[in-house]
């Protein structure tokens, strides 16, 4: 049988990579700069109660920048017996410009006060779980921006360590400190405008994306209780944020007969008046809209949208509540009052 040989190319030796580079430590950062791990710590941790020498801190800040070298949270942690780590729970409905306007001041007041701001994203995850899930990460404090929380739920973050909790809630939780922030504020102004100005046949629009009734079930409470007694008609408008579904509605409104809208929010009030008028409904002759939020977009409308405007409580003001809790964890949880809604009738209602 005859041999048959076969010629193997050249292929290069495997290139090893390169082994990575060793963590910086502190220790390194005080070498270069020749000073001692402690005072590597006070700089970096921006500790008050040390007073070290602008030459000194900048010597230290540079060599830290130069190796790479940041302090680690966790040890931090363990040195101080807590985390500067704030958990705040994102909202189960994406951010409108005025809650993310909060946020960002809150983070920015926060963040001068040296603690760290993580938002929490758990899907699915409620209640006694969602907290679970928050007390995992150890933070020395939690800010829920809904009412998703109970009792228990406080107890369990508590028992991880976490030196405050603070809710923006309708009602006040027990363990927790309350900062009252009812939904249900914003519909009751609403109807309340609407029927002073004569309207008597009112729809509500109730956003059928997920998540929304978290908001939209109070905010038609409020609608509900402001015209409870009257001689005012309340229904129900289920509404997709989408040209198509507004457009739907709007060609059977006149078959619903009705004389005015609260249409949750400034979005879906400027979907739905376009979708109105293009219908040949005139607003605000035909139908009354308000919304909430007082967007600027609003303002630039024709008619000028009314809206209901929601006063946030301050990001710097809940920065110091905050602060003042984890200073001081033993104090007794209270609740502070926040007025959150003001009708600005413009020319739509």
């Amino acid at each position: 049988m005859p041999y048959v040989m076969v010629q193997i190319p050249n292929t290069p030796a495997p290139t090893k990579s390169p082994a990575p580079r060793p963590v910086p430590t502190s220790a390194d950062v005080a070498r270069l700069a020749g000073v001692s791990r402690a005072t590597v710590s006070y700089v970096l941790n921006n500790t008050s109660a040390v007073r070290i020498s602008e030459p000194t801190r900048r010597r230290v800040q540079e060599a830290a920048k130069e190796l790479g070298y940041v302090p680690h949270a966790a040890a931090r942690t363990l040195r101080a017996g807590h985390s500067r780590m704030v958990l705040m729970p994102t909202l189960p409905v994406p951010a409108g410009p005025l809650y993310s306007q909060f946020v960002h001041d809150f983070q920015g007041a926060l963040s001068r006060l040296d603690y760290t701001v993580v938002q929490y994203g758990a899907t699915g995850l409620r209640g006694d779980d969602a907290a679970r899930a928050w007390a995992e990460l150890r933070p020395v404090a939690v800010l829920v921006p809904t009412p998703g929380i109970g009792p228990e739920g406080v107890a369990i973050l508590k028992r991880s360590g976490a030196r405050a909790v603070v809710t923006l809630s309708p009602v006040a939780v027990e363990g927790a400190r309350s900062v009252r922030l009812d939904h249900a504020d914003v519909g009751h102004s609403a109807a309340a405008h609407l029927y002073a100005r004569g309207r008597r046949r009112i729809g509500v629009v109730v956003p059928e994306e997920p998540g929304m009734e978290v908001f939209s079930t109070p905010r038609l409470a409020g609608v509900r209780a402001a015209l409870h007694g009257t001689d005012a008609t309340v229904t129900e408008l289920p509404l997709v944020y989408t040209e198509e579904s507004a457009a739907a509605l709007a060609a059977r409104w006149r078959d619903l007969g009705l004389d005015a809208v609260f249409a949750y929010n400034d979005e879906y009030a400027m979907l739905l008046m376009r979708a109105l008028q293009d219908e040949g409904l005139r607003v605000p002759q035909d139908v009354a809209v308000i919304g909430a939020d007082d967007l600027v977009l609003g303002r630039l409308l024709r008619p000028r949208l009314s809206t209901v405007r929601i006063e946030l409580p301050s990001g710097r003001d809940l920065a110091w509540l905050l602060d003042e809790a984890v200073r001081d964890p033993m104090a007794a949880p209270a609740s502070h009052q926040q007025c959150v809604a003001t009708v600005v009738h413009r020319d739509s209602s």
